[in-house]
């Protein structure tokens, strides 16, 4: 039987050696008692070398599935498991409501499926092409001696705290007063989320947003059982009126924004309008989430403060900020700042349900940052990321009839169709051409924005978006000389 071993290059032969003999007695095909053949035997058969065999048998032994007699030879000493009667649960029936509905939502499940080759406008995540890997694997190499074994252990629930005193300063930067303020180190701008809204938030309460707003927002909303009251976005952020009528008739628990580069819209919020919309809030002593998207990828114009850094010493605005559109997804690190109880009663709800952030994700983050490399990282991917911005509105403007385009920097830009044509229909129409994009309506929290679409262009080259646009142009011109229109 052990001539059926196919063994790869591709891992140490000793642990293929390892779990095959420990698979075969697993599955009782070697009973316990059942004398293995001797090291010498085992690699004349296998053709390695006897020590191979002898570190497979040690391993083996270590696990307790092997005994290994002196002068005897070697025994199997673990006894397979006897089955029980098959018990099959049906799983449909067990699951839960929130499972159910996170299902449900699920776009990456449930959406159009990608296949290679096509040009895809769905994402806005970085392109991994341009990642700093030199820098990064310099910072590796730096911070590992500097913290030992140690970073391999438990971190602390709050943060690593090199990286949240280079976060505060960084946010300090921006404008922000950090007086009675903390910060809270999270697996990203999702968690963070998730966290605020749990320690805020009880089933059944009612929440403010833009209409549209971030499709993984409405999800969470929703996860946790909230009512989301939408209101109308304007081309320089929320309609005020409709926002103080919203407040005024409903009993509003919270409130969430993305001031800058709006996703999905592109929009930035001007500073005369941040100053008005937290006199709004602050009437209502509502706190305000605010979403750092895709801060640092502006394209013209003079920086725009957060609504934080714009609040002064008022505590009301809960900050969530993130460089994973922009930095290293991969690393999974974000954090929230707030008022420091707040963030006290976070930490408790992150320590209860993660315990904490990688520590060493933390530590290599920090010891990249610290260098001075995002600096220059960010400097070079505005440029690339400007090109193709650039790019994706005129090729845009010239190729699709539309009411509207929105974008004044990020990853990508937003688009309103002429005469309500439904973008499903032209998804369902330019998937068969090979190119897909993001239906509008999955942003919006009242079923509407039929006739919109977002089209991420980061990870496509530019040759690709000149014809992916041009293919989306040409399906909607079709649909308009056919009348195909939303309902």
């Amino acid at each position: 039987m052990f001539t059926d071993i196919n063994l790869s290059k591709e891992r140490p032969a000793y642990l293929q050696i390892k779990e095959y003999i420990k698979h075969m007695i697993s599955k009782g095909m070697l009973q316990e008692g059942q004398k293995l053949p001797s090291t010498r035997e085992l690699s004349v058969i296998l053709h390695v070398s006897r020590n191979t065999v002898i570190e497979a048998y040690n391993c083996l032994k270590d696990e307790g599935f092997i005994d290994i007699v002196n002068g005897k030879g070697t025994f199997v000493m673990f006894k397979a498991v006897n089955c029980m009667e098959a018990c099959n649960i049906k799983w449909q029936k067990r699951i839960s409501s929130e499972a159910r509905l996170a299902d449900q939502l699920d776009i990456m499940k449930h959406g159009i499926t990608y296949k290679k080759g096509m040009i895809s406008f769905t994402s806005i995540a970085p392109d991994e092409k341009y990642f700093d890997l030199d820098n990064l694997k310099r910072a590796f190499l730096d911070r590992i001696p500097l913290e030992g074994k140690k970073i391999l252990n438990y971190g602390y629930a709050k943060g690593y705290r090199p990286l949240m005193r280079y976060l505060l300063k960084y946010m300090e930067s921006k404008g922000l007063d950090t007086d009675g303020k903390d910060i809270l180190v999270t697996n990203g701008f999702t968690e963070g989320f998730d966290l605020v809204l749990s320690a805020l938030c009880d089933k059944g309460q009612k929440v403010v947003c833009e209409n549209p707003t971030h499709n993984t927002a409405i999800k969470i909303f929703k996860l946790h059982g909230l009512d989301t009251i939408g209101v109308r976005l304007d081309s320089d952020g929320m309609n005020l009126d409709e926002l103080s009528k919203a407040l005024s008739e409903n009993d509003v628990r919270l409130a969430y924004l993305i001031p800058s580069y709006h996703n999905p819209t592109g929009i930035v919020m001007p500073p005369e309008k941040r100053a008005e919309i937290l006199t709004v809030f602050g009437k209502y002593n509502l706190p305000v989430i605010e979403d750092g998207f895709n801060e640092e990828l502006r394209y013209s114009g003079s920086h725009v403060a957060p609504l934080i850094a714009c609040n002064g010493k008022g505590n009301n605005v809960i900050y969530i900020g993130s460089f994973s559109k922009i930095l290293f997804p991969g690393l999974r690190v974000g954090w929230v700042i707030g008022d420091k109880s707040l963030i006290s009663y976070m930490e408790s709800l992150k320590r209860s349900r993660n315990i904490h952030t990688s520590a060493f994700d933390q530590a290599l983050l920090y010891q990249y940052l610290n260098e001075g490399n995002f600096e220059r990282y960010i400097k070079k991917v505005r440029k690339i990321y400007k090109e193709k911005y650039q790019l994706a509105i005129s090729c845009t403007k010239e190729s699709i009839p539309c009411k509207n385009i929105s974008g004044e920097g990020g990853l990508h830009i937003f688009i309103e169709l002429d005469r309500n044509i439904d973008s499903r229909i032209v998804l369902e129409q330019c998937y068969k051409k090979g190119v897909v994009f993001t239906p509008g309506d999955i942003f919006y929290t009242d079923n509407t924005g039929k006739n919109t679409l977002r089209i991420g262009f980061s990870r496509v080259e530019n040759e690709d978006i000149i014809k992916g646009i041009k293919i989306i142009g040409e399906v909607i011109r079709k649909l308009l000389v056919q009348g195909v229109y939303s309902q």
